[in-house]
């Protein structure tokens, strides 16, 4: 008698007598929600303020992708140099690129000077790697395994070393004392997953995200000019997506710099137009294309559908139209 393999090797991958290893994982989102979960069906950590990068540790060598799936490798070798010292022959860790400020703090905005600002080419060396899932592991493909032994798995191989690559702990406690701790240290925010889930690509509920403040894409419309402000920029007119059509959600005048000022009234002198993008009463004001999208810091909503105490937070390195807020 002759036994009959459980399933094919991958010609690409001769040496794997299991699962083949995916070119790219679409990676699983967070829901975002006002409060957290409760109940021992959750497990919480840190919402870190970065880049989503996944690992990908092959017998060919190391490729570390972004979101959107573009091959960032380049763009951070220390975390590429660091994921070769892991090991393992194969893998894909799931987590978050972040840089920390002189608090210890994860600084979003320094992570993009890192990298040479929006658009910018350099090479940061200064991003540390926050891993908080794995997807593939030695020849098996793990999306299908429960998310406390993805994590088991995951500790066992970065260890509990303080290295450019860092395990993402679980943090333990009830998810509304850990939020008003997230804001007293001044974190973004807390996520929350259902220990038992499977990795599900997109938006499936299984990981939520609650933020101490909100943070949310939305359209640049337009500009107030001013002869003080930065850049010559009072404030920025902001919409957002309410079915197919955009709506104007109100205007941010806060957290620009002379620097960022300077290089956004560049970009949105480009995009003038006489013609508003939504309908709006504003006068005084300069309308643009619907074509930036900046990522704001805000408090809540007013009851007229406009952001309450809203902070500018800079544009997002990969402008993507479907990551406009959704009214």
């Amino acid at each position: 008698m002759q036994s009959r393999p459980r399933k094919l090797r991958d010609p690409a991958q001769p040496q794997l007598a299991l699962d083949p290893m995916p070119e790219r994982v679409e990676p699983c989102l967070a829901l975002l929600k006002t409060k957290p979960p409760t109940g021992p069906d959750w497990l919480f950590e840190v919402k870190w303020d970065g880049y989503r990068l996944a690992v990908h540790i092959e017998a060919k060598g190391i490729r570390v992708l972004t979101r959107a799936g573009h091959d960032w490798t380049h763009r951070f070798p220390a975390i590429a140099d660091a994921a070769k010292n892991l090991g393992v022959a194969t893998a894909i860790v799931d987590g978050e690129a972040v840089v920390l400020d002189e608090r210890g703090l994860p600084d979003f905005g320094l992570l993009q000077q890192s990298l040479g600002g929006r658009g910018g080419k350099r090479i940061s060396q200064e991003a540390s790697f926050y891993a908080f899932d794995l997807l593939y592991f030695d020849g098996h493909d793990l999306r299908d395994m429960e998310l406390v032994s993805r994590r088991h798995l995951l500790e066992d191989l970065i260890g509990k070393a303080d290295g450019v690559i860092k395990y993402s702990e679980t943090i333990e406690g009830d998810g509304d004392s850990l939020l008003a701790d997230a804001r007293q240290h001044g974190l973004e925010g807390i996520i929350a997953k259902r220990r038992d889930s499977s990795y599900s690509s997109g938006r499936a509920g299984d990981w939520l995200k609650i933020k101490c403040t909100q943070s949310e894409s939305f359209f640049i419309i337009g500009w107030e000019p001013s002869s003080v402000a930065f850049g010559g920029v009072g404030r920025l007119l902001l919409a957002a997506w309410k079915g197919h059509e955009l709506v104007y959600v109100g205007s941010v005048g806060t957290g620009l710099n002379q620097r960022t000022a300077m290089a956004l009234r560049k970009d949105l002198e480009k995009l003038k137009t006489t013609k508003p993008p939504v309908s709006i009463q504003e006068k005084g004001v300069q309308f643009v294309l619907p074509t930036l999208i900046a990522e704001i810091e805000f408090r809540a909503w007013t009851h007229d559908g406009n952001l309450r105490h809203a902070s500018y937070k800079g544009l997002p390195e990969l402008q993507d139209n479907a990551a406009v807020y959704k009214i």
